[in-house]
């Protein structure tokens, strides 16, 4: 199967690429614009590989996208190209409209052009999958309760509202021109090779360099933290296995508080990094360098996902508990710091557009 990724050289885009590479026959398009967060590198320890071609192009883009599917000629897409930090969203909301909504769009169009010509076997066969967030059901507030594949939609800021908005377009080209979609909506992220602004990484380096650590509000913010690599898997599942006109919703069983994350990373580098001069003195460890900061505009204080119908009739389940996950993210950027130096030598210093708070999903 020749599948098309959009965003390939972004934190999941890339994960599921390597996945892609190092467990199946499959071939690779990755497409994608190379924005600040696309990192090639992120895909370099499974290259070169004869299964893979990459394309430099922006989705907004449709003469360049059409020229991509003939060439080509993918037997399904997965659509990850995104902007995806709520911080920038704020701060920025336009290059949310036009990627995620106009180039969702542009996509959809190129697509379903290219799918309606196709013959009649690879037709039926053919794929559209778009990835989305569990941000597009907005707070779930209080303690109480899960997102679930029927919740309706409520988004908070500008960039799951794009997100909503891309989800109803899919969900409009299924209804309206039978076109083959299936959709995911994740929990957040983490593991290796995620970019420094997301919460995670930001704290990671921000302690071994002896920087504040900065925490929105009281740090009581929910999420359901899921590892990368697990998702990755879960979205071959989906994209191979998965019915088409469904949603599957994707999450870690992990729900933490920001600063119960914030405190693990912590401990675990108490123990890893015993002795970094530019975050140990006196015998003080790294949460000395915790910050409470001014919380972000429209936070939403909970977000939990029911993933038992991916696990029920898919049969996938994640692998790594988040003690398990966050301890191999830990490592990863102890042991891979020319990856992340090269992209802090770049324009990303961090902190976020306008402000000294680390990206917190």
């Amino acid at each position: 199967m020749k599948i098309l990724v959009t965003g390939g050289a972004g934190f999941i885009g890339s994960a599921v690429i390597r996945h892609i590479l190092q467990n199946t026959k499959d071939e690779v398009i990755n497409l994608d614009k190379l924005t600040y967060a696309g990192n090639l590198s992120s895909i370099a320890t499974v290259l070169p590989s004869e299964h893979y071609a990459f394309c430099q192009i922006d989705i907004c883009d449709q003469e360049a996208l059409k020229k991509v599917f003939q060439l080509h000629q993918p037997d399904a897409v997965m659509h990850l190209a995104a902007e995806s930090h709520v911080d920038r969203s704020i701060d920025g909301p336009g290059e949310f409209i036009q990627t995620n909504i106009v180039g969702t769009y542009q996509l959809l169009d190129v697509a379903r052009e290219y799918w309606e010509q196709l013959a009649q076997q690879k037709k039926s066969a053919f794929v559209f999958h778009h990835v989305s967030t569990d941000e597009v059901y907005g707070d779930l507030g209080g303690s109480e309760g899960f997102f679930t594949e029927a919740t309706a939609y409520d988004p908070s800021s500008p960039y799951s509202a794009s997100k909503a908005s891309s989800d109803h377009l899919v969900r409009a080209w299924y209804r309206t021109y039978g076109f083959p979609v299936v959709i995911t909506n994740c929990s957040n992220n983490y593991g290796p090779y995620h970019f420094p602004e997301k919460l995670i990484p930001h704290i990671i380096l921000n302690a071994l360099k002896g920087k504040p650590l900065p925490i929105y509000g009281d740090g009581t913010q929910v999420r359901d933290w899921l590892y990368v690599e697990d998702h990755a898997r879960a979205l071959y599942k989906v994209i191979t296995e998965g019915k088409v006109g469904e949603t599957y919703n994707i999450g870690g069983h992990n729900e933490k508080q920001n600063i119960e994350v914030v405190q693990t990373i912590c401990t675990i580098l108490e123990e890893l990094a015993p002795e970094n001069p530019n975050a140990l003195s006196a015998g003080k460890g790294y949460t000395r360098l915790i910050e409470f900061v001014k919380d972000r505009p429209g936070h939403d204080l909970r977000y939990a996902i029911d993933a038992s119908k991916i696990e029920k009739e898919l049969d996938w389940t994640p692998a790594e508990s988040f003690e398990s996950g966050i301890r191999k993210t830990v490592l990863w950027y102890l042991k891979n710091q020319a990856w992340w130096q090269a992209v802090l030598d770049g324009s990303y210093q961090l902190e976020r557009l306008g402000a000294d708070a680390g990206g917190q999903k």
